[in-house]
């Protein structure tokens, strides 16, 4: 009898440890130190901001569910702030790291992002949304496997890469920024550039007859990607944190903020071949290049490298519309029925945006909806938390395009918690336009 009490008290010890063990989801630190530093992305020295002395930054890795903590110490003379493009906050807005919801990390001090992957995977990136820091650099990849037991709708790949393409200015951000405070557009960006360098800055070595996964952001500033490899087809796998269906491409368009994860195959004789990355719907065409070398490659990249598509817009349209979301496939969780099933989603609410860019007292002015936004002194999570009145007031936007004249505005919409809005993306203006929703999970529709 002792010996059985004994060793069912054992048995209960090891359970009840199992279940503690396995009740939190895994922790990932990080601590980053942002600071200036000396870079050459297109061959001259220009101020970048480097996190941990590197451009781009550190990559995060992680699984679904994994909660990433972040601390951040500013090192710069002015105020910063990262966001995490792609990561749904799922009611903890104030880790988002834009102005509206977080206050910046000043100068001198630090902030911790608590973030949780919850229910995700894909490919992603984080970027510093504050004063054009963007285009100093400051960004970095994240990637977000798939937990072991969850079926993925490929083999696994020989090996993983990531590719942060997208344009560059040889100006410092600071006069970038007083271009636009002025009310002025933008120049003509100098150049392309992939993983912070520019043409044949990167190599990335394969062995022939293995499968690689390539994931590919577009992280620049003002200008739309197409991105093709020499001699080599793409299976697209993923577009944000989506397993798509598996079709296959010589090129593939990225807009701003975009990415996707294709799978390549070194199936071509044992050489070197480009890797291009080109400007979409720009007048001048500009590029960079890297090297995918084969290694047991015979010889170094011949002839030009290939051209892709420039200003075709139907063909970018038509592109768009092959990308399809994969119903019998695992997501974050399993899909045991075999497919995925919404039903009747009851839409509450349709919300059309229009953007315009007006000329606002004699500047130049980008507008939703008619309003163009003001930022306040006060971040809107503080004022909305402190209940600290004349900071913004719901409804300064409405719902639909209004058809009067541009105005100055600190524009906050109402919404309802787990509420599905219907939202109508309208863009009458002649450029192509890229809209960034943080924190929220999507399905297009339309």
């Amino acid at each position: 009898m002792g010996l059985y009490t004994s060793v069912c008290c054992v048995l209960l010890v090891a359970l009840l440890t199992v279940s503690f063990t396995n009740g939190e989801d895994p922790y990932r630190f990080y601590n980053w130190n942002v600071t200036y530093g000396d870079i050459y992305p297109l061959g001259v020295k220009q101020q970048g901001i480097l996190i941990n002395g590197q451009f781009p930054g550190p990559q995060i890795d992680s699984v679904t569910n994994d909660n990433l903590i972040i601390s951040v110490f500013n090192s710069l003379d002015e105020p910063f702030l990262l966001s995490w493009n792609g990561v749904q906050q799922r009611r903890n807005s104030w880790q988002d790291g834009v102005f509206g919801t977080n206050c910046p990390i000043p100068p001198g001090k630090n902030f911790t992002y608590v973030l949780q992957v919850k229910d995700q995977i894909g490919s992603y990136f984080y970027f510093p949304s504050l004063a054009f820091h963007k285009a100093a650099g400051g960004y970095g990849s994240i990637k977000i496997a798939s937990r072991p037991r969850i079926p993925v709708p490929f083999p696994p790949p020989a090996g993983d890469f990531t590719i942060l393409a997208g344009d560059w200015f040889k100006q410092n951000h600071t006069d970038l920024k007083a271009i636009l405070d002025g009310g002025n557009n933008l120049p003509f960006p100098d150049g392309l550039i992939i993983n912070g360098r520019g043409s044949n800055g990167n190599t990335f070595t394969v062995d022939q007859g293995n499968t690689y996964r390539f994931r590919i952001s577009n992280v620049g500033i003002a200008t739309s990607i197409n991105f093709r490899i020499q001699g080599h087809k793409m299976l697209l796998v993923e577009v944000e944190g989506i397993h798509t269906l598996q079709n296959t491409y010589s090129s593939l368009d990225l807009h701003l903020g975009q990415s996707c994860s294709v799978l390549v195959t070194a199936d071509q004789p044992p050489q070197d071949y480009y890797i291009v990355v080109s400007t979409r719907f720009t007048s001048q065409v500009l590029s960079a290049t890297s090297i995918l070398h084969y290694s047991n490659s015979a010889g170094s990249v011949s002839g030009p490298p290939p051209g892709g598509p420039t200003t075709e817009v139907d063909w970018s349209l038509e592109q768009a519309r092959s990308f399809r979301r994969n119903l019998t496939a695992s997501g974050p969780r399993p899909n045991p029925q075999g497919s995925y099933h919404y039903g009747l989603i009851n839409t509450t609410r349709t919300i059309r945006l229009t953007n315009s860019a007006p000329i606002i007292n004699g500047k130049q002015r980008y507008a939703v909806n008619s309003v163009s936004f003001l930022q306040p002194d006060t971040p809107l999570k503080v004022a909305d938390y402190f209940k600290i009145s004349g900071v913004f007031s719901t409804g300064s936007i409405s719902d639909s395009p209004s058809g009067g004249g541009a105005y100055l505005q600190t524009s906050v919409m109402h919404a309802d918690f787990r509420a599905f809005v219907e939202l109508v993306f309208e863009n009458p203006e002649e450029t192509l336009q890229s809209w960034h929703m943080d924190g929220y999970s999507f399905f297009v529709v339309g």
